[in-house]
């Protein structure tokens, strides 16, 4: 599978981890020629792969709109992704992709789009979020206020493989942004603490990325 640079290194600034995201999905992707991208949002990392066949679905109007003049995917619908078990049937995905969802779900129903994830992906579930629970807040009905928070532990518990993404958790606030001034530089801090680090330590990290293969 390969990576569309074009925008990349674009998107990445001054965020220089967000490469790396990019490349762990890649990986986690690779041999997966369908993906199910839920709570895509306008601008899902999965614009900078290239995938076979990619399915967004977002509870937003505007994000389906601003995702589709971008070209993230190619087919987006809006929906609320905990109706995602009426819509499809078992397997019907290689892949199903939750970025920066599970956290805007309360507990109970992020377990459930859990299990329909594993019951729709025929190789592998991805989920990335925040390490534990980050105050959010909606604008406008964005749908983008934080419900619930997710630990390292927990999703080993379910069965999934976890990396922590984003460096050191003290360096970063809502929506991942940094904290402090100037961003480049400590977006290259970050990326350090990344790789020197926060990956091998996800409860460390600022977010974490998880991935079950699917028997």
């Amino acid at each position: 599978m390969q990576i569309r640079l074009t925008g990349l290194f674009r998107a990445s600034f001054p965020n220089l981890a967000f490469i790396s995201y990019v490349v762990e999905l890649r990986s986690m992707l690779m041999g997966c020629r369908t993906v199910l991208d839920l709570g895509c949002g306008e601008a899902s990392p999965l614009r900078f792969l290239k995938v076979a066949r990619s399915v967004g679905v977002d509870g937003y109007g505007a994000a389906i709109d601003a995702a589709r003049l971008k070209g993230t995917h190619d087919e987006l619908y809006r929906f609320d992704v905990r109706a995602i078990r009426d819509k499809y049937p078992t397997r019907s995905f290689c892949c199903c992709v939750a970025l920066d969802l599970i956290e805007h779900l309360p507990k109970d129903d992020g377990y459930r789009l859990i299990q329909d994830m594993e019951r729709l992906a025929s190789r592998r579930v991805v989920i990335f979020t925040p390490n534990g629970f980050i105050p959010q807040l909606s604008k406008d009905g964005d749908l983008q206020e934080h419900l619930s928070g997710w630990t390292v532990d927990e999703f080993r518990s379910l069965g999934f493989a976890v990396i922590g993404m984003y460096g050191v958790k003290s360096l970063r606030g809502e929506t991942h942004n940094l904290r402090h001034r100037p961003k480049l530089f400590w977006g290259v801090v970050s990326a350090l603490t990344h790789f020197l680090y926060t990956r091998r330590h996800p409860e460390k990290a600022a977010a974490i990325l998880a991935v079950k293969g699917m028997a």
